[in-house]
């Protein structure tokens, strides 16, 4: 039983607060003004506890094959979750995690610290700023799971960010950003736009419900220049105790319809969230 106790510290951009999980020894939660944001068990890195987590892992796992090192970019930081994940799954990869807020990434260093030789560079800067100034074909994987409080920032929704992302990964590398929105879904539409115009290989890992236009939630979009195992990350996402359907190929470009890809002056954040999508207890 975890005994320890709750941590909470004003950092850059709001309250972050860590709460030991009564039902896992070494588990924790990190909630940044009341919104989860991240779980880490320290004793089982490769646990991901939230189901959109879950499916961002699916993905990295037919990434590549099983256990091959991976040069992994993560756009926001949390509690380092998928940063672990890819430690214990895929020793001796090589990764960089970008957090705007510094003093949520010295909180979560000091009390979740990560393993001795994880590979882990930690980066205390904006996420397109740095993505700009990264060099061409730096990495396998870029991850971007970026949310300003409940919301992904205009910054990087745009056709200009996704070609630093485009740029920064290397040919056969895979785009992965965690994104929430609800029915019409003008949001992921135009991110399902902005990503179609620079790579030929586009997913969709959601809910069956939101899909349907049932309720407000995440979508993990994945883009590439090949094509990857959706067969496997199909079976996979079915299988999970909160089941996810991937769509691509034609159903997708239906999905798409006459969404465009957005231009830096047009950009706006993802939608808020209602009251208590999100929020926890």
């Amino acid at each position: 039983m975890n005994e320890s106790i709750p941590v909470s510290r004003t950092t850059d951009h709001g309250t972050a607060k860590l709460m030991p999980d009564v039902d896992r020894e070494r588990a924790w939660l990190l909630t940044v003004d009341g919104a989860p944001q991240s779980y880490v068990d320290l004793d089982d890195p490769a646990h991901l506890e939230f189901e959109y987590a879950r499916r961002l892992g699916y993905v990295l796992d037919v990434a590549a094959e099983a256990g091959r090192p991976l040069d992994v970019v993560h756009l926001g930081g949390g509690a380092l979750t998928l940063p672990r994940y890819v430690a214990a799954t895929r020793p001796g990869s090589r990764q960089d995690v970008v957090e705007a807020d510094a003093g949520l990434l010295e909180l979560v260093v000091e009390h979740l610290p990560l393993p001795a030789g994880s590979g882990v560079a930690l980066h205390a800067a904006d996420a397109r700023a740095w993505l700009e100034g990264a060099p061409d074909d730096h990495a396998d994987v870029l991850i971007a799971d970026v949310f300003g409080g409940s919301r992904v920032p205009a910054h990087l929704t745009t056709l200009a960010y996704a070609r630093e992302a485009e740029r920064v990964l290397r040919p056969d590398g895979v785009y992965l950003a965690n994104l929430a929105d609800q029915a019409p879904f003008a949001f992921l539409r135009s991110q399902l736009a902005t990503f179609a115009a620079l790579f030929e290989e586009l997913a969709l890992v959601a809910e069956p419900g939101v899909l349907r236009g049932r309720r407000f939630g995440n979508a993990v979009l994945v883009a590439s220049h090949r094509p990857l195992d959706i067969a496997t990350l199909a079976r996979r996402t079915a299988a999970d105790a909160f089941p996810a359907r991937v769509e691509h190929g034609t159903v997708l470009r239906e999905f798409i319809g006459t969404a465009r890809p957005v231009e830096d002056a047009d950009a706006v954040p993802s939608p808020e969230p209602p009251d208590g999508a999100f929020g926890i207890g």
